[in-house]
């Protein structure tokens, strides 16, 4: 019998140390350099216009999902998703890293009857059926992020290994995995409290039917990347970095730490993980100092335009309370 080894606090508390504990060292042995960097007036409005292309971002990212909803054949309210999507995605800060997944599993599944937020549907899905729905987001724009990294070059082979992803979408690969990934979720997220007696009903249910190759969906995730890597290019800009690499090597280069960002466990909002991914990755041929300086104005900016998403959203959601109350 073989004994298993596990890290004590687990394997999600040591990866989010970890990187935390690179990043503190980069800090502190490029302090004062970081400190003798100085912004002027263009750069400040580089930061600026930074935080409204990353609010674009998420109001496309919330569209995005109402056409993968679309595409799995639900009938989306696109003003109630996007209420819903822009609500919810500050709670990805949030300690565990799934709580924003978890506030829409409920509403799809019906939960927020008697608050404020509109139905995103018409009729509440299964358990089942709300956690393909909320679980295919993070894993199509994982794909598509990774669709992104050849447009770098050949880097030692990785431009033609990071696409392969792609192939995993064909429904003859995809409907097993996105069945086992089902289970799991279901298994875990029913454990939480987050679903009511699904998790052994689906063992016994049918394997999950594919639609196709999820090219609607798939699109609409590279939209957001790439609106996403537009809020990241006006802070190498603001910081004069764009001679440093060609716009290929820094989309790449962004893309690579964004998924790593949002696959690696124990890191909320990919805290910490992103900005060690960013900075592994191009240190070689960006200086290190101003490239830290991106990276935690980055950091800044899409937080900044994560505050300003959910505080609209839920100006918006006061705004439709107070209607029906009257």
């Amino acid at each position: 019998m073989t004994a298993r080894f596990a890290l004590p606090g687990g394997v999600h508390r040591w990866i989010t140390l970890a990187s935390a504990g690179f990043l503190v060292a980069a800090l502190l042995g490029h302090g004062r350099q970081l400190l003798e960097l100085q912004l002027d007036g263009q750069g400040c409005l580089w930061l600026l216009l930074g935080v409204g292309v990353s609010l674009l971002s998420l109001v496309v990212n919330g569209l995005a999902w109402g056409v993968l909803l679309r595409w799995l054949g639900h009938r989306p309210r696109w003003a109630a998703v996007e209420l819903l999507f822009l609500s919810s995605n500050l709670r990805k800060y949030l300690p565990g890293g799934i709580w924003h997944l978890a506030q829409r599993l409920r509403s799809l599944q019906g939960a927020a009857a008697g608050t404020p937020l509109p139905k995103p549907l018409p009729e509440p899905l299964s358990g089942r059926e709300a956690v393909v729905a909320v679980l295919l987001e993070p894993l199509l724009a994982a794909v598509a992020a990774l669709a992104l990294v050849p447009l770098g070059g050949w880097q030692g082979g990785l431009g033609l290994l990071a696409p392969m992803p792609l192939l995993a979408l064909l429904p003859r690969w995809f409907t097993p995995l996105l069945e086992r990934l089902e289970r799991q979720r279901m298994q875990q997220w029913s454990e939480r409290g987050l679903l009511q007696g699904e998790a052994t009903a689906a063992a016994a249910a049918p394997p999950w039917q594919g639609r196709g190759y999820p090219w609607p969906p798939l699109l609409a995730q590279l939209a957001f990347l790439l609106l996403r890597f537009g809020g990241f290019a006006c802070c190498v800009q603001a910081f004069d970095l764009a001679y440093s690499l060609g716009w290929g090597g820094w989309l790449a280069g962004f893309a690579l730490a964004w998924t790593a960002g949002l696959v690696v466990p124990g890191a909320p909002g990919g805290l910490g993980v992103f900005e060690t991914v960013l900075l592994l990755r191009l240190t070689a041929v960006v200086p290190e100092a101003p490239l830290l300086a991106v990276a935690i104005s980055y950091r800044l900016v899409s937080a900044a335009a994560d505050l300003l998403a959910a505080a609209t959203a839920r100006r918006d959601l006061a705004a439709i309370r107070n209607s029906t109350y009257c």
